[in-house]
């Protein structure tokens, strides 16, 4: 029986053990909430710089290679992620040295060396780099997708920042966003497995007490909307056409998330979804295509991504506009609708097997303010109706909230033909 404690220490730091007794690994994870949209202006990508120098040493672990090395002893891989809202810290840990994992990242958080400065630009400029083409444009649909969905805010910009911006950050830079966000109040530490809640407890506060908390400073919300569809070609060299379409779409407490979720699943969930069966198995156009959920504070979208051979481009749009067009107009059958939610409820119950999961569930759910267990997420998912699916899907997918981004060798004319498809999206609506 799966079970999750929740604990404050006296300096804010959260501390959640999910005690999985027929696991035999642990996952030991902090999450803190800072990610792009923390960004300064003109500093865009530190967040994600700083996840990176924090593996540079520490006091205790005075390379990366000392931090890499303390972590295999124990059985673990350390890594981590930055994304728009969060940084997260995380490891496979043997259960009997969640301690000494607690003391290796207390000492990245509160300890790190920050060095090698410039050698960690040159590194994350090679990343930046890979999402621009020959004359230094983004190409990446995600980033263009991004500042056309939330148009001169944080969250529009590159979590990985911008050539500019990476080559400004100083360590001056680096010490500010440590002092302002990597504060016990803001972050959450979590452990999984086949672990004791009170074992867990006692080594948080060992570990972290010495940690000082700090007011964190608020962040902008979005506030700009375009009300019309918007399009963006990219010229570039790949030989396939890469095709987001993207909708505007709702904040992470959204009452309509779950019906949200089962959409993504009924149109590019799988095999069986909508967009696989029209355009790889009916018409050949694609390889596969994939759905994507972004959710905010605030905000949010779904985007579809596919590729296709140029000469296809706009057959692609046309048959997936359809799809689009007739799961907000005709409720969805009711064999489909109980294919998607099986599955659903089972991937659920799936993830009972995984302390990575169970970890993110309640870790990051805590941090998000969202915490669920599986058993409240498989009763919603059992309420879902067709009109629900129906619904959300007639609010989510109106031409207004369209960003269509197409990045490939196209030719003249596309643009054209792309807007005239829009029109005729709207018009059908």
């Amino acid at each position: 029986m799966i079970r999750s404690f929740l604990h404050t220490l006296k300096n804010g730091l959260r501390v959640v053990c999910v005690e999985m007794p027929h696991l035999h690994a642990a996952e030991l994870a902090i999450y803190l909430k800072v990610g792009g949209r923390n960004d300064p202006p003109g500093r865009e990508g530190l967040s994600h710089f700083l996840e990176h120098s924090l593996f540079r040493g520490t006091a205790e672990f005075p390379s990366s290679l000392a931090i890499e090395s303390a972590f295999e002893i124990i059985g673990g891989a350390p890594n981590a992620a930055t994304d728009a809202e969060s940084t997260y810290y995380y490891s496979r840990v043997h259960p009997d040295s969640i301690k000494r994992g607690m003391e290796i990242f207390a000492s990245m958080l509160m300890k790190p060396l920050l060095t090698g400065i410039e050698i960690e630009k040159r590194i994350v400029a090679e990343e930046a780099r890979e999402d621009l083409n020959e004359q230094g444009e983004e190409v990446n649909p995600d980033t263009i997708v991004s500042r056309m969905l939330w148009p001169r805010h944080p969250l529009g910009m590159p979590t990985v920042g911008t050539l500019e911006s990476i080559s400004s950050i100083e360590l001056s830079d680096l010490k500010q966003h440590l002092n302002n966000y990597y504060v016990p109040s803001n972050a959450v530490l979590v452990v999984s497995g086949p672990v004791k809640n009170r074992a867990v407890l006692a080594a948080a506060r060992e570990c972290f007490r010495e940690w000082p908390d700090e007011r964190v400073p608020a962040v902008p919300l979005v506030t700009l909307r375009q009300f019309s569809p918007q399009i963006r070609c990219v010229q570039d060299s790949d030989s396939q056409m890469n095709l987001q379409l993207a909708f505007l779409g709702f904040a992470r407490d959204d009452r309509r998330f779950m019906a949200l979720r089962f959409l993504r699943r009924i149109l590019a969930g799988g095999g069986s979804s909508r967009l696989h069966l029209r355009l790889r198995e009916e018409l050949g156009i694609i390889y596969s295509v994939d759905g994507a959920i972004g959710a905010y504070d605030e905000t949010g979208c779904l985007a579809f991504d596919l590729s296709t051979a140029p000469e296809n481009l706009i057959h692609a749009v046309k048959a997936a506009f359809e799809e689009l067009s007739r799961i907000a107009t005709t409720p969805v059958p009711g064999d489909e609708l109980e294919r998607v939610r099986n599955s659903y409820i089972f991937d659920l119950e799936f993830s009972r097997d995984s302390a990575y999961e169970m970890g993110g569930r309640y870790g990051w759910g805590e941090l998000m303010g969202v915490v669920r267990s599986i058993e409240e997420d498989q009763c919603e998912a059992r309420r879902i109706t067709a009109a629900d699916l129906q619904e959300t899907a007639r609010s989510l997918f109106a031409p207004e909230n369209l960003r269509l981004v197409a990045v490939g060798s196209w030719k003249r004319g596309v643009k054209k033909a792309l807007r005239e498809l829009v029109a005729a999206y709207q018009q059908r609506f």
